[in-house]
C-alpha cells in the first residue's frame, strides 16, 4: 500500500513524492495499492494517482484492527496489504501516528517505529537525547504558546546577534523565520505557533549544509557518503526547496575532507542507533564557518521528489531509485517477521 498525502502542512510535497515513487516501483515484484489521506485525514482507495485531486465517488478506506485489512465503504470490500510504504511528511505521517495505527492492523510498515518517529518529529526532544549521548548540536531554546514574550536581548546574549525561529515538529522548513530584535521575534513566534504549541528558538550559524542518508538498521545500518545543499536563498526555506524556479544546487559528494566525511558519517550512524531509527532516515549536519559540526536533525521519511537529497545519494553509491524502493520495503518485511519470532 502505497499511503501519501495526510493532514499536514506537507501535503503537497507528500503527493509529489508519491508521483515518483510510483514510478520507480516495480510492477513485476509489486501489486500496488494507492492509498491518499485527504487534508480532512479520510483515507481513500485510488485507481490512479490524478483522484487524489478529487475523491467524489471514490471508495473510503476504514480500518480493521488486529486483522491486518481494510474495509472499503461503501461495497465492504476487503483490502489486506502485505506492508504499507508511507510517502508521509510532517504530523499525523512521520510522528508515530501512522505508524501506531499499522502496529494495530498488524501490518509491517515501511520505516521508523512509532518511538523513534515520534522522538525525531520533535526537534526538541531529538536535541536532549542526542546531547545526552555527547552529539553536539546547535544552541537553542524553546518557547511554549501562551508564554511570556521573550526579550530578544536576553536571548541574543545567550545565542547571538541573529535567531532562527521553527516549529518543534514540522520539516521542510514550513513556519521558519529569521529574527534579528524584538519585533520580527514576535513575529516569528507567531508564524512558527501556527503550526505547534512548541517552538524552537535557535542560535544562526552561517554553515555549511551536509546530509547523510541511513539505511536499514541495528548493527546493519548503513550510511550514504556525504551531500551538501547549496541553497539558493539566505537560508534553505521551502521555496528553496520546492518551487519551481529553485536554483538551489545538491553538491554529491560534497567537497570535504575524506576525514571529516567519515567522522560526519560515524555521527550520522550513532545517531540513528541512539534514537532507534530503522529503515530509513536523512540526517542533516551543519558545519560553521570555524569548522564545528552540529548536527541540526533527523529526517524519519526524508522526501523523494525530484529534487531531494535522499534517493539522490543513494544513487551516487550505486543504488538505483527502484532498488532503494524495494530495500526499504524488503527491510520491513524482514523486520516484521523477525518481532513475530
Amino acid at each position: 500500500m502505497l499511503l501519501f498525502g495526510g493532514e499536514s502542512s506537507e501535503h503537497t510535497v507528500s503527493i509529489s513524492s508519491a508521483r515518483n515513487v510510483y514510478a520507480a516501483l516495480d510492477d513485476t515484484k509489486f501489486d500496488i495499492i494507492l492509498s491518499f489521506i485527504d487534508k480532512t485525514g479520510k483515507w481513500w482507495l485510488l485507481d490512479t494517482l490524478d483522484q487524489a485531486a478529487d475523491t467524489h465517488d471514490v471508495p473510503q478506506l476504514l480500518p480493521v484492527l488486529g486483522t491486518g485489512c481494510f474495509e472499503t465503504l461503501p461495497n465492504d470490500t476487503t483490502i489486506k496489504p502485505d506492508v504499507i510504504l508511507p510517502i508521509l511528511h510532517g504530523e499525523k505521517g512521520e510522528d508515530g501516528t501512522t505508524q501506531g495505527l499499522a502496529e494495530l492492523l498488524h501490518i509491517p510498515i515501511v520505516g521508523c517505529g512509532v518511538a523513534a518517529s515520534a522522538i525525531c518529529i520533535d526537534k526538541i526532544l531529538t536535541k536532549q537525547i542526542l546531547e545526552y549521548n555527547g552529539i553536539k548540536t546547535v544552541p537553542y531554546a524553546v518557547h511554549m504558546v501562551n508564554e511570556p514574550m521573550p526579550s530578544f536581548g536576553q536571548l541574543s546574549a545567550v545565542l547571538g546577534n541573529s535567531l532562527f525561529i521553527k516549529p518543534a515538529g514540522c520539516g521542510s522548513s514550513v513556519g521558519i523565520s529569521k529574527a534579528n530584535n524584538d519585533e520580527e521575534l514576535a513575529v516569528a513566534l507567531d508564524e512558527a505557533h501556527k503550526y505547534d504549541s512548541k517552538v524552537l528558538i535557535g542560535k544562526a550559524i552561517k554553515a555549511r549544509e551536509l546530509e547523510v542518508g541511513m539505511l536499514g538498521g541495528g548493527s546493519k545500518a548503513k550510511a550514504s557518503g556525504v551531500g551538501e545543499i547549496k541553497p539558493d536563498s539566505e537560508f534553505y526555506d521551502f521555496k528553496s526547496k520546492y518551487s519551481a524556479s529553485s536554483q538551489s544546487k545538491a553538491i554529491i559528494p560534497a567537497d570535504i575532507s575524506d576525514e571529516l566525511s567519515d567522522r560526519i558519517r560515524n555521527i550520522a550512524l550513532k545517531a540513528y542507533n541512539v534514537l532507534g531509527c530503522e529503515g530509513l532516515s536523512r540526517i542533516d549536519f551543519f558545519l560553521s564557518d570555524d569548522d564545528t559540526l552540529y548536527l541540526n536533525e533527523v529526517n524519519t521519511l526524508p522526501g523523494f521528489t525530484n529534487i531531494s537529497m535522499y534517493p539522490k545519494l543513494w544513487q551516487a553509491q550505486g543504488v538505483s531509485y527502484s532498488k532503494l524502493i524495494e530495500e526499504i520495503i524488503q527491510f520491513a518485511l524482514k523486520s516484521a517477521k523477525y518481532k513475530k519470532s
